[in-house]
Order: structure tokens, then sequence, then C-alpha cells
């Protein structure tokens, strides 16, 4: 059998080596319009796997060997164990799909595997912390404020995420029942509560809305009344962290506060799953440890015998 047809044998419907990063691109597409995977996933996916291509060149050397001698190539760099992590989820979820659709006979990166990731505890704030940091907006006339208030009671309150929160329309949120309709990863919508708070500071923004809004579907808006986006949700986050004397506080850290104040409060951990939109319990889970080192602490500071 001639060289050529061994290689047919080995990858299924052989691609020329132009035709890699055109299967990468079909990849990505499936993966954002089947699947419903997040933009930022696609992204990440997509740059590894492009990295990749320009390693090996051709499907035909979609090989484990080959893979194998990527992936070491990164860990000679001395890339992080959590970006071989993800280099090895990306090359295991295109290697599958490929075989699925025909281009690959065998599933190559089925047997990478992938290092394990020590995941640090959330950095979160107290009760009273996070009071304080609710009512510290920081904006310039108010207007902002009043909007950038509402925006730090709704984070906090629902532990959503932020392009959760920015994706938010003007009929998604039901005042009567103190409801909002998010959609999360994987395109799945959610209702999640939140209290008199946040609805009190929502009451306020849309009070003088109209004043600042041209998008007529957005609940929140930026300066020029466009729906707002991520980068100015993470300066308002960042700007009330400063005036709260938080270093490094971070828009996702209000979602681990807000899931870890739950826990505290005994609600039960399906329910924090459901508000959170998380597929897995075992996310979730990382909360617990959270909770229970935060009730350690506390029993050391206050009990006699600690």
């Amino acid at each position: 059998m001639g060289e050529s047809n061994k290689k047919v044998e080995r990858s299924g419907r052989s691609a020329p080596p132009s035709a890699l990063q055109t299967l990468i691109d079909d990849f990505c597409e499936y993966l954002d319009l089947v699947v419903g995977r997040s933009e930022a996933t696609i992204r990440g996916y997509r740059s590894d796997l492009t990295a990749m291509a320009e390693s090996i060149g051709s499907m035909d050397n979609f090989t484990l060997l080959n893979l194998r001698g990527w992936m070491g190539e990164a860990v000679d760099q001395g890339k992080s164990r959590a970006t071989l992590a993800r280099r090895t989820a990306s090359l295991k979820a295109f290697s599958t799909w490929a075989q699925r659709n025909g281009y690959l006979v065998n599933d190559e990166a089925a047997r990478l595997v992938s290092p394990k990731v020590t995941r640090d505890l959330p950095k979160i704030l107290g009760e009273k912390q996070a009071g304080e940091f609710v009512g510290n907006a920081v904006s310039s006339n108010e207007e902002e404020f009043l909007r950038d208030t509402a925006i730090l009671e709704l984070l906090y309150a629902t532990g959503m995420r932020v392009a959760e929160l920015c994706g938010i329309n003007m009929g998604s949120v039901d005042h009567d029942r103190q409801v909002v309709r998010v959609l999360g990863k994987g395109n799945k919508e959610r209702v999640i509560p939140f209290g008199d708070a946040a609805g009190d500071a929502l009451n306020d923004w849309l009070s003088i809305r109209p004043h600042m809004a041209k998008d007529t579907d957005a609940l929140f808006v930026g300066v020029r009344g466009g729906r707002i986006n991520a980068r100015q949700v993470r300066r308002i986050v960042d700007k009330a962290a400063t005036v709260t004397g938080v270093d490094h506080l971070s828009p996702h850290s209000l979602r681990h506060t807000a899931a870890t104040h739950l826990l505290d409060g005994g609600a039960d951990l399906r329910q924090v799953q459901e508000l959170l939109g998380h597929s897995s319990m075992q996310t979730t889970q990382l909360y617990t440890h959270v909770s229970n080192k935060r009730l350690l602490e506390a029993f050391k500071q206050a009990h006699p015998r600690a």
C-alpha cells in the first residue's frame, strides 16, 4: 500500500494543508450555532486550534504523536497548567467532532491526558463590605450614578454573569414579581429573583433612563445611549471597589460573593446551582468550601476554646 493510501486510511477524508484552518472554522461555527458555546469559549478554542494548525501543518498530521509533541513544546515554553488544560480540551473537542464528521478514522486526541488544575478559592466580600460596595458607585453625573448603582445592586443580588447583565432587555424584568430573565451559557434561559434593594435601584435608574437611552430594548446603556458592554461594567465595578478599599475585584467576584452569602444564609446547594445557571453541581460545590472556610475563621475568632 502506498504512503498516500496510508494517510487516507489513518485520517479518513484526507484534507490538503490549506483545509485544516477551514475545518477549524467549521468546528467553531458548530460550537456557536449547534452547541451554543459562549463567544469567549469559542475564541479560546479557535486560538488554541489555530496555533496547533500552524505547528502540524495539515489534517494528515493530526495524530496522537504530533499532538503530544505540540503539547510538549508548550510545557517546554513554561505554559501554565491552566493553559495546558484548555489546549487539551480544545484538541479533544475538535478531534471528536472531526471523527464524527468523517475527517478522522479515529478520535486521535481522545488519549491525551489533561493536567490537573488546582482551583483557588474565589475572592469574596463580607456582608458588611458588600453593603458598602453597592453604594459606592463613582459616576460623573446623576444619570450614570443611578445606572451604576442599579448595576452593582443587580450583580450582587442575582449573581448573574456580566454578559448576562449586558444582554438584559427592558421586557426581561418583571417588577411586580421581582424577577429578571437572562440568557446564559449555551443560550439557556433562566429566571432569577432579586430583592427590594435591587428593585428600588432599578426603579431609580428607569426613572431617568430616557435621558440617556437611544437603544429602546437594552435595560442598561452606555454614555452614547447604546447597549452597555462588559468592559464598561468592569470599569464600574473597579471604581466602586477602589472606593471600598478592595483591590482587584472583578464582576465575577460579585457572583462568588452572592453564591457564598446565599449558602451562608441557609440556601440549598441545588437552589444556588439553578440561580447561577451552573450545568454541573461540581462547579457550585466550590462555594461550599468558601462558606466552610468562612465559618471556620469565624469560629476561631469568636469561640473561647478555639
